[in-house]
């Protein structure tokens, strides 16, 4: 066996292993094999060096070129070079600051309520007019919106995982293998029977039938693709014009997510609700594996931060007074 084989074939090992304890690693994943591949293509000896990795770091296939996406992809590569110490101690592990500092998350794109409205109104008038289409995907960006899941929870639902005579989803192992339960509003459980009954009358139904489905030619009854869901979300995006406030390179369908959670927790200030104990609600019906995820939004998000900073001075104001 040659040296480079060896390489991918402790990455495959890395990962086996970290899957094994429940971590899914789908995007690390496809870094570091492509990591790995890069060694391999270019004969490159143990141990390997920070100039290495750096090199690679730099061929981001979107080619944005930019120290901030550099050091995002140096990054995947440093938990998978401390493994590799142990069978070649003079791996070198590279460093935060190698192409300056980073920020592992980036200032979602938080909806306002009438772009939400717009959203919702342009899916309903894509083509074919008056067919399922439309419907669909006006169900699905509609259901993202008012329960945060993810879209891909939300493509590889199956008929079963519905059930709207309780209201309640079911989302199966999906990020970080975890199951869960989502209860619905009563006016998300109205558009999701509305969109079944549409729906009913293209396919057969069954258990294993994907709830959201595909209409094209041979494609019709499969699930829908990620990648055409996208497609046509950032079509609508363009045709409405946002203006993008995130500090992405444009408004995503995973911002309204992130609009569900920041919406939540503004509520709750606006109720004097204990947003400790909210929070501890709202990282299990988000399926975040860590309650610091779900955290992050008091800190990360502008939007939060002016709440915060106008509870902050009320308290500040109200112990003046009381030392008066």
């Amino acid at each position: 066996m040659n040296r480079t084989t060896t390489i991918q074939s402790k990455a495959q090992s890395y990962l086996d292993e970290r899957r094994l304890l429940g971590f899914e690693l789908k995007s690390p994943g496809l870094a570091l094999m492509s990591f790995a591949r890069y060694v391999d293509d270019h004969g490159f000896s143990e141990p390997l060096t920070v100039e290495v990795m750096s090199d690679w770091a730099k061929l981001d296939k979107m080619q944005r070129k930019t120290p901030v996406t550099w050091a995002r992809r140096l990054s995947l590569l440093r938990p998978f070079m401390r493994y590799l110490r142990q069978f070649e101690p003079l791996t070198e592990v590279p460093e935060e600051s190698i192409f300056g500092p980073f920020r592992a998350r980036l200032t979602p794109h938080i909806y306002y309520e009438h772009e939400i409205v717009d959203l919702l109104s342009a899916a309903h008038g894509i083509t074919p007019t008056g067919g399922l289409r439309p419907v669909t995907y006006e169900t699905l960006f509609g259901l993202i919106a008012s329960t945060g899941m993810r879209v891909s929870e939300a493509v590889h639902l199956l008929d079963m995982d519905v059930d709207l005579k309780r209201g309640i989803l079911v989302i199966r192992q999906t990020k970080f293998t975890k199951s869960r339960q989502l209860p619905l509003h009563s006016s998300t459980v109205i558009a999701l029977t509305r969109y079944r009954q549409q729906r009913n009358k293209y396919v057969q139904v069954s258990t294993e039938l994907p709830f959201f489905i595909s209409v094209r030619g041979k494609r019709l009854g499969h699930s829908l693709g990620l990648r055409q869901v996208h497609r046509v979300f950032n079509s609508l995006s363009n045709q409405l014009g946002w203006v993008n406030r995130g500090a992405h390179g444009r408004p995503r369908i995973h911002d309204l997510r992130h609009t569900f959670a920041v919406r939540r927790v503004m509520l709750w200030h606006k109720h004097g609700s204990d947003i400790d104990q909210g929070m501890l609600a709202l990282s299990t019906y988000m399926g975040h594996v860590e309650i610091s995820n779900t955290y992050w939004y008091l800190t990360a998000v502008p939007e939060l931060m002016a709440v915060a900073a106008n509870k902050f001075e009320v308290f500040a104001s109200a112990q003046e007074v009381g030392h008066d």
